[in-house]
């Protein structure tokens, strides 16, 4: 079931095809040198790489622990690219976006999933709620899923939301141990009954090795913060320690949903 953990692809960004106005950070639709449309996430959006760094986090995590989730790939923008763009709400965020960013493959034909017409099985809804409790994904709710419906399957998609405690950042030890609260608006709570058997799987899974790799696929160029002191090394470390210590004290973050499912039910 779980994927190994590999270099992201590098692609250069050739053509803004639009804005996806339903994402806060204003993505877009983009071509790339490859061939191939993508999701296109700004550093230049309003918490710059941090959203990123969620969204590759994130991502890469769900992905090692066996959920789909389209490929996420650095892409490059260039200094120069979008100076014609006729919007100044988008030529601000392109210039203020040069360099390297985070594109997700774009699910040509999906569709958002609806938890009234589609019905997720206990065990992958169980992994979903896991997953968003362990990196304190806020944003997987039933105003805003966050999940498409491809050939069939079940994606995720739009983990920028998560790991907020880098906003605060000198609290990440309090962060890290908490029961995160929130996860009672998930949207797939009420289907989650196996949290206990998925929460000693993916614990195995999540190996230290596992979780020092994925946190090294962060870019030294997103790691330049103003506002803290740690250079970028101690940064990954921080990641690195917050996820270890999250997942050493997952029975904080299991209790917490399993006494908000059984509000629920």
């Amino acid at each position: 079931m779980m994927s190994t953990v590999s270099e992201l692809r590098t692609v250069n960004v050739t053509r803004y095809i639009q804005p996806l106005r339903e994402g806060g950070s204003l993505p877009a639709l983009a071509e790339a040198d490859d061939g191939f449309k993508y999701v296109l996430k700004f550093r230049g959006n309003g918490h710059g790489p941090k959203a990123l760094i969620a969204e590759l986090l994130g991502g890469e995590i769900a992905r090692a622990l066996g959920l789909r989730i389209p490929e996420l790939v650095f892409a490059n923008l260039d200094e120069a690219f979008g100076q014609t763009e006729g919007d100044e709400e988008i030529q601000d965020l392109l210039k203020g976006s040069k360099g390297l960013n985070l594109a997700l493959h774009f699910l040509s034909g999906a569709i958002t999933f609806d938890p009234v017409v589609t019905t997720v099985d206990a065990k992958m809804a169980s992994a979903i709620v896991w997953l968003d409790a362990f990196i304190t994904n806020i944003d997987r709710t039933f105003k805003n899923t966050n999940m498409l419906m491809w050939h069939k399957e079940l994606w995720l998609i739009d983990h920028g939301a998560a790991l907020y405690f880098h906003h605060t950042w000198t609290t990440w030890e309090k962060h890290a141990q908490s029961p995160f609260t929130l996860i009672k608006d998930h949207v797939l709570l009420p289907q989650a009954n196996l949290l206990a058997e998925v929460d000693a799987e993916f614990k195995a899974l999540l190996t230290d090795e596992k979780l020092r790799a994925i946190v090294d696929l962060i870019p030294q160029d997103w790691l330049h913060w103003d506002d803290v002191e740690e250079n970028p090394e101690e940064i990954k470390e921080v990641y690195y320690r917050f996820l270890t210590t999250r997942l050493a004290h997952s029975q904080l973050f299991i209790t917490e949903a399993q006494n908000a499912r059984a509000t629920l039910i």
